[in-house]
C-alpha cells in the first residue's frame, strides 16, 4: 500500500485532533482563536514576536483588559499550550495560521509586511504536510499573489505538498455573550485540497463554517462587511452635521426610523471611526481597485466624511465654549473615553487621539478620563503624554468642559450632569441620565 498523501495524512491528524496548531500574533484576534482551538483538543503553539506577551502567558497574567484572566486561565497548566517567540518552534505544527495587523501607510496605501515578513518566516520552515492559514484582513489576492510565491519558493507544491487557505477573523473586542467559537466563518483556500482542510479544522473549533469558492471570495467578503459599516456610519455622520443645522437631533431620527421593521437598520454617528477594521479596511479594496482602472469614488467619500468628525467634534467645543464666553486657548477641557468603543481599552486608531491632537493645537489644557486606560498608550501617528484623571467631583467642576468621545458604561453620567458646566456629547451617552438631574449644559457634537 503507498503511503498516504500530504493532504490525507494531515487530514486524519486534524480529524483525530492530533494536530499542533500554531497561532502567530497574539493580540485581539490571536489569542481569543488560539483559546477555541485549544478548548476544540489540539495542542495550541502560540508565538508572538512581543516576548513580554510571552511571559505575561506564562504567569497567567491578562494583558487584553477586555478579555479578562479567564480567558487565558486554562493555559497556564496545561500541556497542550505553550507560547514562544523562537520562530524554531513553527516546526512542529501541523497547521499554522497568521493573524497580524494589517495597518495603511502614509498615504493610505495598504501596508501588508506583517504578512509578507510572517509568511518569509513560516517559508524558513515550511515542511510538508504543513496547512497556513491567512486571518488578517486584507485586499482581494494577497493569499494566493503574495504569500504564495514566497512559500512556493521552498521548493514545494501547493495543493500537493503544503497547503494555503484564507479565513477571515470577525472579532469583536468587547461584544458579551459572543465567543470566537460562536462566530460563523468563512473558508476559502488557493485550491480545493487547501479548502478542504481548512474547513476540517475550522468545524471543530467553530460552530458555523461557511465554505467560499477561493481565497479572494473569502478576503473580499471580510472587506464588504467592513465597507458595509463605515459607509453607513458614514451617512449618518453627514446627517448628524446637517440636520444640527435644521435644530432636528439624528439620535431622535434614527430612533424613528427603527420602529420600521424592515428595509432599514439604525447606524449611529459619532466622534469619528476607530479600531483596527472600518477606519483601514475600505482602503484595501480602493487601493487594489486603482490596479484595474477603477475608482471607488463612494468607499472613498464615506472614508472622507468619518475623517473629518473630530475635527467636527472640536469646532462644536469650540462653538460651545463661546457661547459660554470662553476661548478655547487656556480652556481646561477633561475628555471622557479615549478607548475607540465603550468598555475596552483598545485604542487603536481611536479618534480620541486626533480630538486630543486638536484641541493641543488650539491651546487648550487637555486631561482625560478612561476606566480602562490608565496611560495614554503609544500610536504610531500621536505621542500623547497623559493619564488617567478620576471622574471625581472637583475635577469635574474644574473643567470648563467635558467632551465625551467614548461612552463607556462604568462612567458615571450622573456625576457629570450634577457637576460640569457645559458637556459637549458626541455618543448621545447623556439620554441615559433622567433631565431633572442633569444641571449642565449638554451640547450635542
Amino acid at each position: 500500500m503507498p503511503p498516504p498523501s500530504a493532504a490525507s495524512a494531515l487530514q486524519t491528524h486534524i480529524e483525530q485532533r492530533r494536530a499542533t496548531v500554531a497561532i502567530i500574533g497574539l493580540g485581539y484576534v490571536g489569542l481569543p482563536l488560539a483559546r477555541a482551538v485549544f478548548d476544540a483538543g489540539y495542542n495550541v503553539l502560540g508565538f508572538d514576536v512581543d516576548h513580554s506577551k510571552i511571559e505575561k502567558l506564562a504567569r497567567g497574567e491578562p494583558y487584553l483588559q477586555h478579555l479578562g484572566g479567564e480567558l487565558i486561565a486554562p493555559f497556564v497548566k496545561a500541556d497542550r499550550f505553550r507560547a514562544t517567540s523562537d520562530p524554531k518552534q513553527l516546526t512542529r505544527a501541523d497547521v499554522i495560521i497568521l493573524c497580524v495587523p494589517t495597518p495603511l501607510g502614509a498615504h493610505n496605501e495598504p501596508d501588508i509586511s506583517y504578512v509578507l515578513n510572517s509568511t518569509r518566516m513560516v517559508a524558513e520552515i515550511l515542511r510538508a504536510g504543513q496547512l497556513i492559514v491567512l486571518e488578517s484582513t486584507t485586499y482581494p489576492g494577497t493569499t494566493r499573489q503574495d504569500m504564495q510565491p514566497i512559500l512556493d519558493a521552498r521548493g514545494l507544491m501547493c495543493g500537493v505538498d503544503y497547503f494555503l487557505a484564507y479565513s477571515p477573523e470577525r472579532e469583536d473586542p468587547g461584544r458579551k455573550g459572543m465567543t470566537t467559537a460562536a462566530i460563523p466563518k468563512l473558508v476559502g483556500g488557493v485550491d480545493a485540497a487547501s479548502t478542504d482542510l481548512a474547513i476540517a479544522l475550522y468545524s471543530r473549533c467553530i460552530k458555523q463554517v461557511h465554505r467560499v469558492s477561493s481565497a479572494e471570495v473569502a478576503e473580499t467578503a471580510k472587506l464588504l462587511e467592513n465597507i458595509f459599516r463605515g459607509v453607513n456610519i458614514a451617512l449618518v455622520n453627514e446627517l448628524k452635521v446637517v440636520l444640527t443645522e435644521m435644530g432636528i437631533d439624528i439620535w431622535e431620527v434614527i430612533e424613528a426610523a427603527s420602529t420600521k421593521p424592515f428595509g432599514f437598520m439604525p447606524f449611529y454617528p459619532g466622534p469619528g471611526l476607530g479600531g483596527h477594521c472600518i477606519p483601514i479596511d475600505p482602503f484595501y479594496l480602493t487601493w487594489k481597485a486603482k490596479e484595474y482602472g477603477r475608482y471607488t469614488k463612494f468607499i472613498e467619500l464615506a472614508g472622507e466624511i468619518n475623517k473629518h468628525m473630530p475635527e467636527y467634534v472640536v469646532e462644536r467645543l469650540i462653538s460651545a465654549l463661546n457661547d459660554e464666553r470662553k476661548a478655547i486657548r487656556g480652556a481646561k477641557i477633561l475628555v471622557i473615553g479615549i478607548a475607540y468603543k465603550p468598555n475596552v481599552d483598545d485604542i487603536r486608531e481611536s479618534p480620541a487621539a486626533e480630538v486630543i491632537e486638536l484641541l493641543a493645537r488650539h491651546g487648550a489644557d487637555v486631561r482625560y478620563h478612561d476606566p480602562h486606560c490608565p496611560v495614554f498608550p503609544k500610536m504610531r501617528h500621536y505621542q500623547i503624554d497623559l493619564e488617567n484623571q478620576p471622574l471625581t467631583e472637583a475635577n469635574v467642576r474644574d473643567a470648563d468642559a467635558a467632551l465625551i468621545i467614548t461612552n463607556h458604561d462604568a462612567i458615571d453620567y450622573g456625576l457629570l450632569g450634577r457637576c460640569a458646566r457645559l458637556i459637549v456629547d458626541s455618543r448621545n451617552a447623556m439620554s441615559r441620565v433622567p433631565a431633572e438631574q442633569v444641571k449642565a449644559r449638554i451640547v450635542k457634537a
